[in-house]
């Protein structure tokens, strides 16, 4: 599941590829945001992204993708 996250006055957004579902990153989020503590998500890879809850622009989470087999597209 792929996560963008867009903090105030910096212009990059922070792109992480996540193995929770919609729901749980959501769920993380507003958890976040309304306690005003840190966002802490981890991607696929193991790596670990810490952003403080009271600086977050946007939180965009994208559709789940179910994987494609084969090479042609039909």
């Amino acid at each position: 599941m792929e996560v963008k996250i867009g903090i105030q006055n910096v212009g990059r957004e922070i792109v992480l590829e996540s193995p929770l579902d919609a729901d749980a990153v959501a769920k993380i989020v507003a958890e976040a945001v309304s306690k005003g503590s840190e966002l802490r998500l981890t991607d696929e890879k193991g790596r670990q992204v810490i952003v403080p809850g009271n600086v977050l622009g946007y939180v965009e989470i994208g559709a789940e993708e179910v994987r494609r087999v084969g090479f042609g597209a039909l």
